[in-house]
């Protein structure tokens, strides 16, 4: 096996891919590339009834959208049963894991039992060194028993966590877990040892909803005659308010926020803020993330979601980036409007128009819609406080200067504006209005030039042609 450090992120199909999940593979992924080394993706689809191809597809989906291009994988669990059965039998034959026969009515009986002595619920390791005959059901058919590892009665597991520290847990407080089911399926610690084992994992970066798992995972390590991974338990992500991130809290699919009009590289950047950073930097490139990331500086408090920084954070990228690095994304986001770039302007020149006004990608394509298809209404307010003769007039000549454009472009439409307000003598309060109206139905839009701009030069003319019609003179 070789020494390159790999990564993996091993998300289970029973949902949707939720910023938790997202910043966990985040920080798989930063961790591997900031060492030179690989990350892999794995499905753990061993639930089979909550399992679903739809979740999967959800998962693979959101790792495309956020760039996270695995090196290696995606690896299913569900196709690997053979080399799970593989390693229990050999635990089996070595004497570190045991046949377990007991009914879920004696389970039950054994944690009632431990409870009323004040003890920890848990299995009592009956059938640990038993060696009886498999037992029988009522039917007189052979009782389809589990497999449980024979976990360490004494001593202690020592994490060494990179985010948490030293964290100790006694053997004598592990019981001894299934490692294979009754329905022939591994359980989730079995198999994840097995898998990060096989495919060379080097450090392992999880929720630190995992921690409690972990120690049980380490002694299957040890009873198999394998070195354990590095671990880093990353802490939970909070709602604004404390709370438990939640749906309301924008606890969502991560493919929800693109619907919403997120840039991916904006969500990296806010999640790789989320418990991490570097000096005071707010704003990072990728390359700067794999540059700087690592694991040990992760902090171990749980961090609070802000929707609102986000946000800031989104409208940064839109108004900085260079439109070409956007217009894919926005072009998408056109689509979802129905909007087509053959029947308006370019996604390229609404980026370049909107987005100072615009923090999200949805709300510069909404605001893109009124360039698309006739006005079909005049704000009401708009009209009687600025449709009267002068402006109607003053649009007229407007309107009859731009006809004789040959070039329409943003600056000699707005030369044409300043030849019209000198030719007749007005401040642009009395034709900047009415012009805006005609051309999008309302007093709210871009800088003239560009609103026009955006309407083309035909459009533009039929848009005035058409107030002028409305409201004659």
């Amino acid at each position: 096996m070789s020494n390159i450090v790999r990564t993996r992120f091993a998300p289970s199909p029973t949902g949707d891919l939720h910023l938790g999940g997202a910043r966990t593979a985040l920080f798989s992924y930063l961790e591997a590339k900031h060492r030179g080394g690989e990350f892999i993706l794995r499905i753990e689809d061993t639930d089979l009834e909550r399992s679903t191809p739809s979740a999967v597809k959800a998962i693979l989906d959101g790792m495309s959208w956020l760039g996270l291009h695995h090196d290696d994988g995606p690896y299913y669990q569900t196709k690997r049963f053979a080399r799970y059965r593989e390693v229990a039998e050999k635990l089996l034959n070595e004497g570190n894991a045991y046949r377990c026969y007991c009914t879920k009515d004696e389970l039950e009986e054994m944690r009632n039992a431990a409870e009323a002595n004040g003890e920890k619920p848990r299995y009592n390791g009956y059938w640990r060194d038993r060696s009886e005959a498999v037992p029988l059901d009522a039917s007189g058919a052979p009782i389809k028993g589990v497999i449980r590892f024979k976990n360490p009665q004494i001593g202690q597991v020592v994490v060494n966590d990179r985010v948490r520290g030293s964290v100790v847990f006694e053997n004598a407080e592990l019981d001894d877990l299934v490692i294979w089911r009754s329905d022939d399926a591994p359980t989730y610690n079995f198999a994840v040892v097995v898998d990060d084992a096989d495919m060379g994992v080097t450090d392992v970066i999880r929720g630190d909803d995992h921690l409690n798992n972990t120690p049980r995972q380490i002694n299957i390590y040890q009873a198999l005659g394998l070195t354990p991974p590095s671990f880093a338990h990353l802490p939970m992500i909070l709602g604004p308010d404390g709370a438990k991130l939640s749906k309301r809290h924008g606890a969502v699919n991560v493919m929800q926020y693109r619907s919403d009009g997120f840039l991916p590289h904006a969500v990296l950047n806010y999640l790789v803020r989320l418990g991490w950073s570097h000096g005071d930097q707010e704003i990072f490139s990728m390359s700067e993330m794999i540059e700087h990331f690592s694991a040990d500086r992760v902090n171990h408090s749980a961090s609070r979601f802000d929707v609102e920084k986000l946000t800031w954070l989104n409208h940064h990228y839109i108004k900085t980036l260079a439109p070409e690095a956007v217009v894919e994304e926005f072009r998408w986001h056109l689509q979802q409007q129905e909007l087509a770039e053959v029947h308006g302007p370019s996604a390229l020149d609404l980026i370049v128009a909107l987005r100072e006004r615009c923090p999200t990608l949805k709300d510069m394509a909404e605001k893109s819609a009124v360039w698309f298809k006739p006005v079909a209404n005049y704000d009401a307010a708009a009209v009687t406080k600025q449709i009267n003769p002068v402006s109607l007039g003053a649009l007229k000549t407007l309107r009859n200067n731009l006809a004789n454009l040959n070039e329409f472009t943003p600056a000699s439409i707005h030369a044409v504006l300043e030849k019209t307000l000198a030719e007749l003598g007005i401040g642009m309060g009395k034709l900047g209005p009415v012009t805006r109206i005609a051309i999008t139905g309302t007093t709210v839009s871009p800088a003239l030039g560009q609103t026009m701009y955006l309407a083309g030069q035909t459009g533009a003319l039929a848009r005035m042609d058409a107030l002028l019609a409305a409201f004659p003179v």
